[in-house]
């Protein structure tokens, strides 16, 4: 390890928000790689990241988790009484454990965007459950943690107008739907068109690209929205869901991304909004890579590009990462 990765890593700009029993999850011999948790911890740690620089969350609270999700959902969920089809839509074996990783996960992303709206930045290092509907769980996803969020910090009066930018290789359909007809709450997916969901929801935009475009037609429909839709809509604050799974030999996704197209993608996205003083949390949401280190190479290369991009913006605009927090202003 050189020391510039060392010092790198002591003077990350942002919090962390992460707990140890994200990787915890037995999910047996399953395709969804909880130890992508632990792996991105231990890298981080070893660039030089200290205790310091990590926040751990509480599981959220089943009234706030009322904010999108309905009251029969959950109480089934509570009860254990999901019906044979409902648990068959979640493709991950269901157990009280599930229930509270996902109850954490919603925790992690509630706190990542509040310390968001502090710093201008936070990195969860989990969430971006985007499958996961009002009345129902899928796709492995049982909660949705970035619309509990964003409804919880609107009903708080802290935020106003938000965006949602997914970028996982599979639509947020969950989210989408969640959030249909919402003037305030603007969801742009990037995702490829011929593979799970198969019913595709309706989002503010959405961008469907075919198995096999790679990076040039990824970055070309990036930048055709990238940073115009910041300036369009002015959020409040953003959601990033990093997806990792549009990287070429994910298991899941075809699209056929490069790393070196998806650091790309990362610094488009980042640096926009950082520029404009716009909050962003960031989600690592899929990454399904036979080899989970591959998965964690691209969640890692977010982080650091987002670390570039927040130290490059602050030079630029002559202000710190606290500046965010005096700005609590509403675009709207």
């Amino acid at each position: 390890m050189s020391l510039l990765e060392v010092l790198f890593g002591r003077r990350f700009p942002f919090k962390f928000v992460y707990h140890e029993e994200y990787w915890m999850l037995n999910t047996g011999k399953h395709v969804f790689p909880v130890r992508k948790y632990r792996l991105i911890h231990e890298r981080l740690a070893a660039m030089g990241a200290r205790k310091e620089n990590f926040l751990q969350p509480e599981p959220v609270s089943f009234e706030d988790l009322q904010f999108v999700h309905s009251p029969k959902y959950l109480r089934k969920l509570q009860t254990g009484s999901l019906a044979k089809d409902e648990l068959q839509a979640l493709e991950l074996p269901f157990s009280p454990e599930l229930i509270s990783f996902a109850r954490l996960s919603v925790g992690g992303t509630i706190m990542a965007a509040e310390r968001a709206l502090i710093d201008g930045l936070c990195v969860h290092i989990g969430g971006g459950f985007h499958h996961a509907f009002a009345d129902h769980g899928e796709g492995f996803c049982l909660l949705n943690d970035a619309a509990v969020a964003v409804e919880k910090l609107q009903r708080e009066g802290r935020i106003g107008r938000v965006m949602i930018v997914d970028c996982d290789v599979h639509q947020g359909n969950g989210t989408a739907a969640i959030f249909e007809k919402r003037e305030d709450v603007f969801t742009f997916s990037i995702h490829q068109m011929d593979i799970y969901p198969s019913e595709k929801m309706t989002g503010s935009l959405d961008v469907g690209l075919w198995s096999g475009d790679g990076d040039g037609v990824y970055l070309d429909a990036i930048r055709e929205y990238f940073p115009k839709l910041y300036r369009d809509f002015r959020p409040d604050l953003v959601f990033y869901l990093a997806g990792a799974d549009p990287l070429a030999g994910d298991q899941l996704g075809g699209l056929t991304v490069t790393k070196a197209g998806l650091l790309t993608r990362d610094r488009i996205v980042l640096e926009g909004a950082l520029r404009m003083k716009i909050p962003i949390v960031i989600l690592l949401a899929g990454g399904y890579a036979h080899d989970p280190a591959e998965t964690t190479d691209v969640h890692v290369n977010t982080i650091r590009t987002a670390a570039v991009m927040k130290r490059r913006a602050a030079r630029l605009l002559g202000q710190n990462g606290a500046a965010f927090a005096e700005q609590s202003r509403f675009r709207s």
